[in-house]
């Protein structure tokens, strides 16, 4: 059983929205994700998760949110068009960050467990990415058995932060290392140009896909990573998305 997951930050509205609303919805169009973790959402009157739903015509999305604990217009959703979502939960992290999971029951008779997040944003405090990994971790130790556990999101973490360390102790395998050989240079920022772009920090790997169980990530790639044609400072989003191929079972 094979299925194309993928996480991307959207970063909401910021950062030139109604230039790069179509070039968003186009760039996820071209390789349309089984299962696609989007941080950074709004559901606002321009929900972005619609959006990307309704991007790709010849299937049919359905979308599970969970909304920021300070910002509830906005958020984190997970979008699914393969197999049979078994309802989501959520978990509260502190401070003001959540993490929500599905079931998937695919063909089979595979499931696969897909939490998606968004850690604490601070550079200097790793600390707090690192807690809130290991949070993420018992709850999915603690979750009925499934073939596969997959946890996506951008981590605001380099490969050598804590958080990631945290994730690799627990058995967990990043999708683009075990397909290449090594994480990508930088996931953000993307190149794009704006007034309100985030600026802090340096260019690094913060976005994965984390991978347990019975899964095998079979290819890995950056996608979502191209500018507009005529203008080399417009990108999709400030992200890249990480996609792979993963084999279940």
């Amino acid at each position: 059983m094979r299925i194309t997951a993928a996480t991307f930050n959207l970063r909401n509205l910021n950062d030139r929205w109604s230039e790069r609303r179509p070039l968003l919805a186009s760039a996820f169009a071209a390789f349309a994700p089984d299962v696609a973790a989007l941080q950074e959402v709004s559901f606002g009157d321009d929900r972005q998760d619609d959006l990307l739903a309704n991007a790709v015509p010849a299937h049919t999305y359905r979308s599970f949110i969970a909304r920021s604990p300070r910002y509830p217009d906005f958020g984190n959703a997970i979008l699914v068009r393969t197999g049979d979502a078994m309802g989501q939960q959520e978990l509260r992290l502190e401070p003001n960050r959540v993490v929500h999971r599905v079931l998937l029951l695919l063909e089979g008779q595979r499931t696969a467990w897909v939490a998606n997040t968004h850690l604490h944003h601070r550079r200097d405090e790793p600390e707090v990415r690192a807690r809130q990994a290991a949070a993420i971790v018992r709850w999915m130790d603690d979750a009925p058995a499934a073939d596969a556990c997959i946890i996506a999101g951008d981590f605001n973490a380099p490969p050598v932060e804590p958080a990631c360390d945290v994730m690799r102790a627990a058995g967990f395998r990043s999708a683009f290392v075990e397909a290449n050989g090594a994480e990508p240079a930088f996931t953000w920022p993307s190149g794009i140009q704006a007034p309100t772009m985030d600026i802090d920090g340096d260019p690094a790997c913060v976005d994965y896909l984390w991978l347990r169980g019975n899964v095998t990530a079979v290819r890995a790639w950056l996608a979502c990573n191209e500018p507009h044609p005529a203008d080399a400072t417009l990108y999709p989003s400030d992200h890249f998305a990480v996609a792979a191929d993963l084999e279940i079972g």
